[in-house]
C-alpha cells in the first residue's frame, strides 16, 4: 500500500465554551490541560486510485455539520479523491472538549448554540491532518494484532446487560469487550509511521467538575505513545502518529471502582443507580486514582502499555484490495425484516425520561432516575406546555420508553435531531472498519460485528477482521439491544430511533458488507442527502470586549510569583495579569499558551522543554470584574525531572479599544522568575 499519516491541532476556544459530553451547562471551559488533535491515516492502492481515509479526532463525537464541512473542503482541494464513502471521521469521545459544533437544535441547548470558532478549529484541524497525511504518502506495510486489556473498564449498566438472553451472555466471559485491535503502519524500509488502536471505553476519567480542555484517558495514551516514538520532540510534534480510537463503548466506563454515594460512601450499584439519601444525583462512579487526574493517567497508561505490546509483536500482515461502501439512510423510517414473516419499523427520534438521569459517570439534573418506564406527570406537563406533546404514533413506536423530548417532531428553529444518518464500511484487505454513528453498547457491538462477519463469510470473503469505529460522521446518541431497551436505563432512553434501532443497523451494515464482498459497491443507492442548515453562528457566548489590566500593571505582569526552589513531585505555580484565551483561538490557528524553559549554561540561553500540550502543565483562566482576568500556570514536576534552572512563560492576546466601534487584538507575554529544581 501507499501509507500516509498526519496530526493537526483542533483544540479551539478553551474558555467560556461549554464542554461537550456531560450535557452540564455549568461545565464551561476555563483553561487547558492537554491539546486536542486530529489524527489522519490514508491507505492507498499504488496501482489505482482506490483510497481509504481514517481520522480519529480528540472530540466528543463527529457531528453532521463537521462532516459536511470537511467533505466540502476536501472536494474543493482534491476533487473526487476523498469522498463520503472513503473518508471515515471518528471522535474519541472525550467529554472535555469544546462543544458548539452541531447544527441540530438539541445540542445547542447545552453548548450555547453553534459556536463558529469551535466548529472551525475542528473542521480545519481535521482537513489539515488529512493534508499532512496526503503529502507524506509512501510505500508501506500494515500489520494487525489483537489482545486483552485488563483493569480498565466496567459495564455501567450491568442490569441492562443481564436482560440479554442467557444463551447469548454465556458465550462471553465478560460484560464488556476487553479486546483491543491494533493496526501498525511502517514504511517499506521498516521505519515506523504510526498506529490506530480500537478499544471500547468511555473517555470519562475526567468528571463533570472539570473545566480544563483535555483529551482524557485515550488522549493520554496517544500522548505517551507519541512521546516515546518522537524522542526529543515536544508534545504534538514529530512524525509518528498514534490514534486511540473509540469503539462500542456505549455502556463501558473507565471508573473501575464502580458507583458510590458521594454523601455516605456506600455503593449504589442498583438498577436505578440511586442513593437512600439524595437519590440518583448522589450516585457517582470512582476511577482507580485518588483524583480524576490520576485516574486519567492510570487508565490511559494501561491502554498505552497494552497497545505498545501488541504493536511490537504485530506480525499478521494486512493485504488485499481496498474498498468502501456508504449510504445515507432516513433512520426514522427503516423497515426491518426480522424473519420470513415479520417486519418492524424504526421511529422518529425521541429521548426517554432516563436520558435526563445521566449515568454514574455524570449524573443529570433534577433527580431523574435511570430505568424509568413510566413518565412523570410533573415533567410531562411542563414539556407539553413548552415543547408540545408527543404524537400517539411516536409514543406507541417507542414503547416502553416514556418520551421526555419528542425531538423528531420538534423543528424550531431547525430540526432537533438528525433524520438522515450515515452508514459506512471501509475495507483495507482483511480489515473491515464499521463506521457507526453513535455509541453501541457492548452486546449491540458484538451482534453487529458477528452479523457483518457472517455476511462476509457467506459471500466468499472469510476471515475478515471486523472492528467498530464509534462516534462517526453524525451523532445519534446510543444503540442498545432490543432486550436492553426494555429496561430503559440511560443508554436505552437515548436510543433515539426506538426499540428496533440495532436490528435496522444490522440489516443496513449487512447490505454494505455484501456489496463489498461481491465488489458491487457501485450499485448501492446513495440515499437521501442530509441537509446543511443555513446557520453560520447562533450563540449565547459572551462577546469579546475590550480588556483591562489592574491599575499600575500591564498584561503579562506577574501577580503571584514562583518559589525559588522546588523538588520533584511538587507544583511550580505562577499567576499573571491575563486576558481571555478566546482571543488567541480566534487569532492564531495553533496558539501555544505556555512554555516551561530550562536554562543552558553551555549556550547561555533558555530552551523550551514543555509546551501547553504537555500533561504535566495546567493553564487556568479566571475572569474577574471590569474586563480583568487572571491566568495561573502550574507545572506538576514529575519524578526524575532534570535538576537545573527553569522558568514558566505565558503567551496571550488581549482586546484593546481603539475607538467606539473598533477593537484590535494585541499579543503579549509574561514570564515567571527563574527557579531551581533540586
Amino acid at each position: 500500500y501507499l501509507v500516509g499519516v498526519g496530526r493537526a491541532d483542533c483544540t479551539g476556544p478553551v474558555a467560556q465554551v461549554p464542554l461537550m459530553g456531560y450535557a452540564n451547562p455549568d461545565q464551561v471551559g476555563g483553561g487547558l490541560l492537554s491539546r486536542l488533535y486530529s489524527r489522519a491515516f490514508i491507505v492507498a492502492d499504488p496501482e489505482d486510485s482506490k483510497r481509504v481515509v481514517f481520522v480519529s479526532a480528540d472530540i466528543g463525537m463527529v457531528s453532521q455539520r463537521v462532516r459536511l464541512e470537511v467533505l466540502k473542503q476536501l472536494q474543493s482541494r482534491y476533487g473526487e479523491l476523498y469522498r463520503q464513502d472513503n473518508v471515515i471521521l471518528s471522535g474519541t469521545h472525550t467529554h472535555s472538549g469544546p462543544g458548539g459544533y452541531f447544527q441540530y437544535t438539541l445540542f445547542w441547548i447545552t453548548s450555547k448554540g453553534l459556536v463558529r470558532p469551535a466548529l472551525s478549529s475542528i473542521v480545519n484541524g481535521i482537513v489539515k491532518s488529512i493534508d499532512i497525511a496526503h503529502e507524506n504518502m509512501k510505500r508501506g506495510r500494515l500489520f494487525i494484532n489483537r489482545g486483552t486489556v485488563e483493569n480498565s473498564q466496567i459495564n455501567r449498566s450491568p442490569f441492562s446487560y443481564l436482560a440479554n438472553p442467557e444463551s447469548e451472555r454465556s458465550r462471553y466471559s465478560s460484560n464488556t469487550d476487553k479486546e483491543m485491535v491494533v493496526l501498525k503502519m511502517v514504511d517499506e524500509d521498516g521505519h515506523e509511521l504510526g498506529l490506530i488502536s480500537w478499544f471500547a471505553v468511555h473517555p470519562v476519567s475526567m468528571n463533570n467538575s472539570n473545566h480544563l480542555v483535555n483529551s482524557d484517558n485515550v488522549g493520554y495514551a496517544s500522548y505517551l505513545f507519541e512521546q516515546e516514538k518522537n524522542k526529543g520532540m515536544l508534545p504534538g510534534e514529530g512524525s509518528f502518529v498514534a490514534a486511540f480510537a473509540s469503539s462500542n463503548l456505549g455502556d463501558v466506563s473507565p471508573n473501575t471502582r464502580g458507583p458510590f454515594c458521594t454523601n455516605t460512601g456506600e455503593p449504589c450499584n442498583n438498577p436505578q443507580s440511586t442513593c437512600p439519601i439524595g437519590g440518583a444525583a448522589m450516585c457517582m462512579a470512582k476511577g482507580p486514582g485518588n483524583d480524576m487526574f490520576e485516574s486519567t493517567r492510570i487508565i490511559g497508561q494501561n491502554i498505552y502499555l497494552k497497545a505498545k505490546e501488541l504493536y511490537e509483536k504485530a506480525s499478521q500482515e494486512v493485504r488485499g484490495p481496498l474498498s468502501s461502501a456508504h449510504q445515507w439512510v432516513k433512520m426514522s423510517n427503516v423497515t426491518v425484516q426480522l424473519n420470513a414473516t415479520h417486519t418492524v419499523k424504526t421511529c422518529k427520534p425521541a429521548l426517554g425520561h432516563s436520558f435526563a438521569a445521566g449515568t454514574i459517570d455524570g449524573v443529570g439534573a433534577f433527580n431523574f432516575t435511570q430505568g424509568a418506564v413510566e413518565g412523570d406527570p410533573f415533567w410531562d406537563q411542563i414539556r407539553d406546555q413548552l415543547l408540545g406533546e408527543p404524537s400517539n404514533e411516536t409514543k406507541a413506536c417507542h414503547k416502553p420508553k416514556p418520551i421526555l423530548f419528542s425531538t423528531g417532531e420538534m423543528t424550531w428553529p431547525h430540526p432537533w435531531h438528525p433524520d438522515i444518518v450515515d452508514v459506512q464500511i471501509a475495507a483495507i484487505g482483511s480489515l473491515a472498519i464499521l463506521a457507526v454513528p453513535g455509541e453501541f453498547t457492548t452486546m449491540s457491538g458484538r451482534r453487529l460485528r458477528e452479523a457483518v462477519k457472517s455476511e462476509f463469510d457467506s459471500h466468499g470473503t472469510p476471515k475478515m477482521n471486523v472492528v467498530i469505529a464509534g462516534l462517526c460522521n453524525v451523532y445519534t446518541h446510543y444503540i442498545t439491544t432490543y432486550e436492553e431497551y426494555q429496561v430503559q436505563r440511560y443508554e436505552a432512553a437515548s436510543t433515539i430511533y426506538g426499540p428496533h434501532t440495532l436490528s435496522a443497523y444490522i440489516q443496513l451494515y449487512r447490505g454494505l458488507a455484501k456489496a463489498i464482498a461481491l465488489n458491487a459497491t457501485q450499485e448501492l443507492s446513495p440515499g437521501p442527502e442530509p441537509p446543511l442548515f443555513n446557520v453560520t453562528s447562533v450563540t449565547l457566548l459572551p462577546s469579546l470586549s475590550a480588556e483591562n489590566a489592574p491599575a499600575g500593571k500591564t498584561f503579562g505582569d506577574v501577580l503571584g510569583e514562583v518559589r525559588q526552589e522546588y523538588g520533584e513531585r511538587e507544583v511550580a505555580e505562577v499567576t499573571f495579569v491575563g486576558a481571555n484565551p478566546r482571543n488567541s483561538a480566534e487569532n492564531a490557528t495553533e496558539h501555544n499558551f505556555l512554555t516551561v524553559e530550562r536554562y543552558s549554561n553551555i549556550s547561555s540561553s533558555w530552551h523550551v522543554v514543555l509546551n501547553d500540550a504537555s500533561w504535566d502543565t495546567r493553564f487556568y483562566w479566571s475572569k474577574g470584574s471590569r474586563g480583568q482576568s487572571n491566568v495561573t500556570i502550574e507545572w506538576h514536576i514529575p519524578a526524575g525531572a532534570e535538576p537545573g534552572v527553569y522558568r514558566l512563560r505565558y503567551f496571550g492576546h488581549y482586546k484593546k479599544r481603539l475607538s467606539l466601534f473598533r477593537t484590535i487584538t494585541v499579543p503579549f507575554e509574561g514570564s515567571s522568575s527563574a527557579f531551581q529544581i533540586t
